[in-house]
């Protein structure tokens, strides 16, 4: 495969196969999603058109970045999301780089979401397909986020079938920026941020599924692959 790392501002061009990643916090948080029950992701836009979705669909969960905030069911923590019941529903999630990751490359003809939770069954997937070139998007630290390259890499790795340990990976994210931010927030009680956040995000292969993206009407809307 020849493979390309980008940020969200470099994708000026629709990528055929492109691999949104997300460490921590967004697509760690879909993925807990899934696993919970849900059954699609709307991954809005803006914050205006979550809560317009939220008022036109009472009933769908919606969550965002941040301290709890009116219009928002739920923050964007894998921590609080893996005790929530889900089933059956639709969540619509708003955050700062993956959602808009996934909207800078929405028109790619494979959209994938992934953190490490879900990295063996995106890399699984991405190989069976056989696609000579993949596009992922490193969201966090404008297209510089360890956590988001590394977990990148990873999957990289494991789609060319080599046997690949993630510790090294892993150990990267672990010792990353957002990691140690992530840890500061839960110390200090930061309103949004769960104990077991940092964690959470730095489970490799936790999930069996993959997460693809694809556009339902006017919506960007993810599911399980």
């Amino acid at each position: 495969m020849r493979d390309s790392f980008v940020g969200i501002a470099e994708v000026t061009d629709v990528p055929s196969v492109a691999v949104v990643i997300d460490v921590m916090r967004a697509f760690t948080v879909t993925a807990w999603a899934f696993a919970q029950g849900a059954e699609k992701i709307v991954l809005a836009g803006s914050l205006e058109e979550a809560r317009a979705l939220k008022a036109t669909h009472p009933g769908w969960v919606t969550l965002k970045d941040g301290p709890p905030a009116p219009g928002f069911d739920m923050v964007n923590s894998p921590g609080r999301m893996q005790s929530a019941d889900l089933t059956g529903r639709t969540v619509v999630q708003k955050t700062t780089n993956g959602t808009v990751g996934v909207h800078a490359a929405k028109g790619a003809s494979l959209l994938l979401c992934a953190s490490f939770v879900v990295a063996g069954a995106t890399a699984q997937l991405l190989r069976a397909r056989g696609d000579d070139r993949v596009t992922y998007v490193v969201t966090g630290g404008q297209g510089r986020a360890e956590e988001d390259l590394a977990c990148a890499q990873y999957i990289a790795q494991r789609a060319t079938g080599a046997p690949t340990d993630p510790a090294e990976y892993l150990g990267r994210a672990a010792a990353s920026r957002a990691a140690a931010g992530l840890a500061d927030g839960a110390r200090r009680g930061l309103a949004g941020i769960h104990a077991d956040d940092v964690a959470l995000c730095l489970q490799a292969d936790r999930f069996p599924f993959a997460m693809a993206a694809s556009r339902e009407g006017p919506l960007v809307v993810l599911r399980p692959a």
